[in-house]
């Protein structure tokens, strides 16, 4: 019997250890506890920033890029740990991606424009108007398999004053260059991320506090929307930058930290951090690395499932 309560309470005491050794984890199901290996933990790597956002993981040189917007900047950090200026002035950037070609796809809010850097460094405008007006203020991008590019126009880098387009839409530029809006009915469009399979775009809402999924047409118009996730608590925070492991896990930002949903839309846990987050991205060799930005600092943590990186 004493040896059965032994190690019994062993069990409970391991239990306690591994619960408060990652108080950061908040566990809503026993899925989410599978998708960290055993001893990760939350890691803070670079701090004393201004604000940022936009993180994008460059194989071509393992890199990680990430946006200072109000410092209107761009940094990269190296393999090891060490960030430097990549470009500065940034436009005030903000989401940041790559296409298949490995140049730097930009949101730059001061220009209210996106832009592509090409392999030679210069810079290529690929919109800055819709219908003849300018953008309100383009915030994240993604870029489909076909080379199409989304992304999303809320007005947060302009004044009510400046603002001239009459909606806060959601645009898509083909790969020819042509550009049109294929969602028009947000409040505040912010972070978007495609499926693994390309077939579905989420798309979440800041300031209704909500995730929208949309099914992918063949001419890349989007359809079918449904109400994926509510992130409407009583914290502070709302949905921002987001992305998909290969199993079809959405990570989004969100109060107290990153939201973590299955894909029928169940929120397995959240990952609690330090500082409020504003996106995400998947990084290292292996994409096995979540890499944070939150307000003032950088923070990754390891996961047992590669991210989904288009």
């Amino acid at each position: 019997m004493m040896t059965k309560l032994k190690t019994r309470w062993q069990r409970l005491c391991k239990r306690w250890q591994q619960r408060w050794a990652r108080p950061y984890l908040r566990s809503h199901h026993p899925q989410f506890d599978r998708l960290f290996p055993r001893g990760t933990k939350i890691e803070r790597i670079a701090t004393g920033f201004q604000f940022t956002e936009g993180p994008v993981w460059r194989p071509v040189d393992h890199t990680l890029l990430f946006s200072d917007i109000p410092a209107n900047c761009i940094y990269q950090l190296d393999a090891n740990q060490t960030v430097t200026v990549f470009r500065s002035p940034s436009g005030h950037s903000n989401g940041l991606t790559c296409d298949r070609h490995g140049r730097l796809i930009a949101c730059e809010h001061g220009p209210r424009r996106v832009t592509r850097t090409e392999l030679d460094g210069t810079i290529t405008v690929l919109a800055d108007s819709f219908d003849g007006k300018p953008l309100n203020s383009p915030n994240d991008v993604v870029v489909a398999a076909d080379g199409a590019i989304y992304f999303t126009d809320p007005p947060y880098g302009i004044s009510p004053q400046q603002q001239q387009q009459p909606a806060q839409g959601v645009y898509r530029i083909a790969p020819d260059g042509q550009i049109r809006q294929v969602v028009g009915d947000f409040d505040r469009p912010n972070g978007l991320a495609f499926s693994p399979d390309g077939r579905q775009l989420y798309i979440d809402d800041s300031a209704r506090r909500h995730v929208r999924v949309f099914e992918v047409q063949a001419d890349g118009s989007l359809t079918g929307d449904r109400l994926f996730a509510d992130l409407a608590v009583p914290q502070p925070g709302v949905p921002d930058g987001m992305k998909l492991d290969q199993a079809g896990n959405l990570f989004c930002t969100g109060p107290g930290g990153i939201w973590v949903f299955d894909p029928t839309g169940l929120h397995l846990g959240t990952i609690g951090l330090p500082e409020q987050p504003a996106n995400c991205a998947w990084g290292d060799r292996d994409y096995c690395t979540l890499y944070i930005t939150a307000c003032t600092s950088l923070y990754r943590i390891r996961c047992s499932q590669p991210g989904w990186v288009p």
